[in-house]
């Protein structure tokens, strides 16, 4: 069978292109400010791929003041596990259009690679459970459930509902989260660790307004200043994460080059990297901090005052089993006690999302393992993600039983969230067959 798996896969390369195209050519961003039919538009697109691959059942989920999600199932044999496959259709919003090379909502393709916003992430999801659906024919070897939200990159607040919410709907021994990818093109990668988030604005005071800098100055504190001595006392001199009380765990999974980081991430020349420890750890098991906005005068139009009040925003990475309230607990005192002069502080907190470790010894991982080994031709690496899916820690607290994994066809060249998003033709197809045959040695018995 896992003979006609790779030639039925292969056969499908058109298909998988045409659905890609189809989805990427809706510009469905779910944030405030952006226009929600098509969102809806791509949430209908999404259902009927779905559908035409033999999903049974489809329907859209909708919840009050949420974007639609897509759920549909096909049985499988009786005593067969059951298996969950998840994606998104919401895309981060294009960005300048002049800084992309071909229009962000228009699919073309250079090089083996469709670029266009969402390629990689994560209408490549969507098109991979609708090729492996094809691939069987419509009839897998074991329960399938699909899953597609619609408000993954925009917002958390509606994933409990739509967890919790349908808990019988989407309970499973099984669950596939197609929203990671390869660590390099062409070698298959499980993702197995997750960095949890946490952010605050902070807001300083020192005035009742802003006061004339000549006349003031050398005696006034000013709230800016402030806000800077503040934000200064988060990292130590090597630009490790100075709050103190936050947790570290170790990383025994793929090495991260240097060389290769310092490309990837476009770091100018002689430009030192912060933190210290191994590199894997810095970006998937340590916690880090940023300030990602802040509100003062701009530079243009800027007067010779005393600025009275100034606003930070601050994000804080923090690794697998840290838990997001204690983290959160001890960056706002951290901040609170760091602040100079008595100025007034004010520290909003903004919605927590947990880390995640996966247990790598189930069946489900080792089918994986295998399975995937078999269509890239080559053994699965092991690694971590500096970045959060909420979605993952909402999963596995209300399916605790369930093994969860985490893959796709994304890799290092895929640019996603930024211009020039794109994804490998040929390693979409690869992730196609590595998840059916995975089907296949679940259905088997792992």
């Amino acid at each position: 069978m896992a003979r006609g798996l790779r030639e039925a896969v292969a056969e499908l390369a058109p298909a998988m292109r045409e659905d890609l195209e189809r989805l990427v050519r809706i510009p469905s961003v779910a944030f405030d400010g952006f226009d929600p039919a098509q969102v809806r538009r791509s949430a209908e697109a999404t259902a009927d791929i779905l559908g035409s691959a033999g999903l049974g059942g489809v329907r859209l989920i909708e919840l009050p003041g949420d974007h639609p999600a897509v759920f549909g199932q096909v049985d499988g044999p009786a005593g067969s596990p059951t298996v969950l496959l998840y994606a998104h259709h919401d895309v981060q919003p294009s960005g300048p259009e002049e800084l992309w090379d071909t229009p962000p909502f228009e699919p073309i393709e250079k090089d083996g690679r469709l670029f266009g916003r969402g390629a990689a992430d994560d209408k490549s999801g969507i098109v991979i459970h609708a090729a492996v659906l094809r691939a069987f024919e419509g009839r897998p070897p074991v329960t399938v459930k699909v899953i597609v939200e619609g408000e993954e990159e925009a917002s958390t607040e509606n994933l409990p509902n739509l967890v919790r919410g349908n808990r019988e709907l989407l309970e499973a021994d099984v669950i596939v989260v197609a929203d990671s990818g390869n660590w390099r093109t062409g070698e298959p990668t499980l993702t197995t660790t997750l960095r949890g988030v946490v952010d605050c604005v902070v807001e300083v005071r020192t005035m009742e307004l802003p006061v004339h800098s000549g006349m003031y100055g050398g005696a006034a504190p000013d709230a800016l200043m402030a806000l800077i001595r503040m934000l200064a006392t988060l990292q130590d001199e090597r630009g490790s994460v100075a709050v103190a009380g936050l947790t570290s765990a170790p990383w025994h999974g793929v090495a991260y080059p240097e060389d290769a980081f310092r490309t990837e991430a476009g770091l100018l020349p002689g430009v030192e990297l912060v933190g210290e420890g191994p590199l894997s750890e810095r970006l998937w098991t340590k916690p880090s901090i940023n300030v990602i906005g802040i509100d003062a005068p701009a530079v243009h139009g800027s007067r010779n005052i005393l600025v009275d009040r100034a606003r930070a925003r601050i994000s804080l990475r923090i690794p697998p089993g840290e838990d997001p309230k204690r983290a959160l607990d001890l960056l706002t005192a951290h901040l609170e006690a760091a602040a100079p002069w008595g100025a007034r502080v004010q520290v909003t907190r903004g919605n927590p999302a947990k880390g995640f470790a996966a247990p790598t010894e189930g069946p489900a991982h080792r089918a994986a393992r295998a399975a995937l080994a078999e269509a890239y031709g080559r053994e699965v690496v092991e690694m971590g993600s500096g970045g959060s899916i909420p979605l993952v820690p909402a999963l596995t607290e209300t399916f605790p039983e369930a093994e969860l994994l985490l893959l796709g066809a994304m890799d290092d060249r895929s640019n996603i969230h930024a211009q020039n998003e794109s994804v490998d033709l040929a390693e979409l197809g690869r992730a196609t067959l590595g998840q059916a045959l995975m089907l296949e040695r679940l259905a088997a018995g792992g």
